[in-house]
Parts: structure tokens; sequence; C-alpha cells
């Protein structure tokens, strides 16, 4: 397991690099209790000061969790070790949301899901060039979590709900003004960047002498008509303001026509849960969003969707998934309320 995830000291810096490039640096069980160990330790670690993530390969920081293992063990009947994975990488999360030290996660390729829980909740977020961001769970029956719920809700205006429901990525230039991102640095310097870090000069000084201001990106004339196409509470009347700004035939009505059709390709059920946990993560701290999601994915590993999406996309590759539900109406409130319901003993308590 030490080949999937590499540790070491340089200078002040403790690094981390994620080292699955073939599996586009997939997060595995093991690399997430190997680096809760290694932040523990360095959390008492005097002569570390930062801690810095980054990864092998040049196509991805981290395409998620490992998804394929995961439906593996749900078919086999093994839910409860599914279950063991989802707990520890929640608390992993949530280690890294509370690091008292610069956590700094330099990202130069796609960073999706679990990739977003080792990173969006530190303190730094680096974007290179090929910086790629997106939550694209409701595409396989599953939900955007590993603190989704938190993260997506303090974006500006609606582009958590719109990131949830669409699950399209974000490029480097919009990574900044919408909050996945808090710096944004040229591939070609990253290297030096690194250097740099690790060295005693305070994370914010070294990073303000390599950041740069990005360039307006392909989101931002859209966050306007973004802003009230998303705002309702809604899955059915997102989709209605959608078609209507089609007819009215505005500036925004290709781009919004384009959306909803987006959002009719994905998973019914996914879709009204992930609205509702944008709304729900709005006034809810940190630790009750890791609860919510664990409550959430404590029924999704024993339903029928994940396994048929994963099929359709991963396994088969037909892209044909045949989901529980066939729309959005045959959805229920009670439904969904059942997914977010307590677990009693089973709760998620973290440390």
């Amino acid at each position: 397991m030490s080949d999937d995830i590499l540790f070491d000291r340089r200078g002040a810096a403790g690094i981390v690099v994620l080292n699955r490039p073939k599996a586009l640096n997939a997060v595995t069980h093991g690399m997430v209790r190997a680096l809760r160990t290694q932040l523990d330790a360095w959390a008492d670690d005097v002569a570390v000061t930062r801690v810095i993530l980054a990864a092998a390969g040049e196509r991805a920081f981290s395409a998620g969790g490992d998804i394929r293992a995961l439906y593996d063990l749900g078919r086999a009947g093994r839910q409860d070790e599914a279950l063991t994975f989802f707990r520890e990488e929640y608390e992993l999360n949530a280690l890294i949301k509370r690091f008292r030290k610069p956590y700094v996660s330099m990202i130069d390729g796609i960073v999706m899901g679990g990739g977003v829980g080792l990173s969006v909740h530190g303190s730094h977020r680096v974007a290179g060039d090929r910086y790629q961001f997106a939550m694209p769970e409701v595409s396989i029956g599953f939900f955007p979590d590993v603190g989704a719920t938190w993260a997506l809700p303090h974006f500006p205006g609606e582009s958590g709900a719109y990131l949830a429901l669409t699950g399209e990525r974000l490029a480097a230039t919009d990574a900044v003004p919408f909050g996945a991102a808090t710096h944004r640095v040229r591939s070609d310097r990253f290297a030096d960047l690194l250097d740099a870090l690790c060295g005693n000069v305070s994370v914010d000084a070294v990073l303000a002498a390599f950041s740069e201001r990005p360039a307006e990106g392909p989101l931002a004339p859209h966050c306007a008509a973004l802003d009230r196409l998303f705002a309702s509470d809604r899955v059915e009347d997102v989709l209605a303001a959608l078609d209507n700004e089609v007819q009215c035939d505005s500036p925004d009505a290709q781009w919004a026509g384009e959306r909803a059709s987006t959002i009719r390709s994905k998973c019914p059920l996914s879709l009204k849960i992930a609205l509702a946990q944008m709304r729900q993560g709005r006034d809810k701290s940190f630790e009750e969003c890791m609860r919510m999601e664990f409550r959430i994915v404590s029924r999704i590993v024993y339903g029928h969707d994940l396994y048929e999406g994963v099929r359709a996309v991963i396994v088969d590759k037909d892209n044909s998934p045949r989901w529980e539900h066939s729309d959005l109406a045959a959805v229920s409130n009670d439904e969904i309320a059942r997914h977010f319901a307590p677990l009693g003993e089973k709760e998620l308590v973290l440390p």
C-alpha cells in the first residue's frame, strides 16, 4: 500500500503524493488510513509547519474514490465493509478540515469526488493549467459526499446547486472565483512553488508571490442566470426555469437548454437527494453535514441506483443505466426524507 501514497519530509514541509496515476489516483481504503496516520503524526511534529498534497501523473490529481472496489463489495453483499470505508474517509475529511497547520493541495488535473474531499477542506488549494473540478456523483446513482454538503453551499450564489445537479466541471479560470481553489498558478511554476513551500517563508507569502489573477472563466458570463435559474428547492422547478429560459430566447437560452438536458440525463433519486443536501447544508455545521452524508450513504449502499450507475458507466460502459425511478415525479418526498433519517447507534461520530 505504500506505493499508492507516498510521504516525505523536505525542509519544513510534510509532503504527500497520491501515486496511482494509471487509476487516475483514485482513493483507496488503504490510502485513507495511511494519510490519516501520517497527518496525526505531523500534527504533533513541531518541525513540520505545513503539509503539501500533490499527485503523480499529468491527467488527474484524483478522479475520486475507488468506486469499482465499492461496487464489488456491494455486489458481494459486503455493504458493512463499504460503510467502514466511508466512515473512515469522512473522518479523514474532518481531520483535514480541522488541521491546525497550513494544508496546501497542488492540483494540476482532474479533481473529483474523493479527491475533492482530500483537498477542498484544506487551508490552501492551488489550481494549475490542467485543473478541472467536479462532483459528478449524480451520474452514477450516488450523491455529492466527502463534505460537499458543507462545501458546495458555501460557494457563491447558487453555484453549489449548479455543480451538484449538473456534475459539470469548473476550469482553472473559474476555480478561484467560485471558491473551489484559493490560488491560480501556472503549471510550469509548480516545481518551483513546491521548492519554495518547503522553506520557512510563510505559506501565504509564498503563494502570493507565485499566484496570478485568472482570466475570466467560461462560466463567468452565466453567473447571473445561474443564480436565478438554480434558486428553487425542487429539481422540477429548476428544470422548468431552465426550459422557460430557452423559450424566452434569452442570451443564456442555449446554455440553459444544455444544462436542462444534462440534468435530465442523471439519476432522479440522486438529483433530489443532492438538491436537498445543498439546501440543508447552508445552515448546518461541518460536523452536522458529515453526519448527514453518512446517513445518506448508509441507505444508498443498500439500494439499486449506485450499482446500476457504476455498471453502466464503469463496468459495462453502455451508458444506459436503468434507474429505480423512471423520472423525478416517481421519487416521493418520504423517500428522500428516509435517506436523511437518523441512524441511532450507527451514527457517524467524529473524533
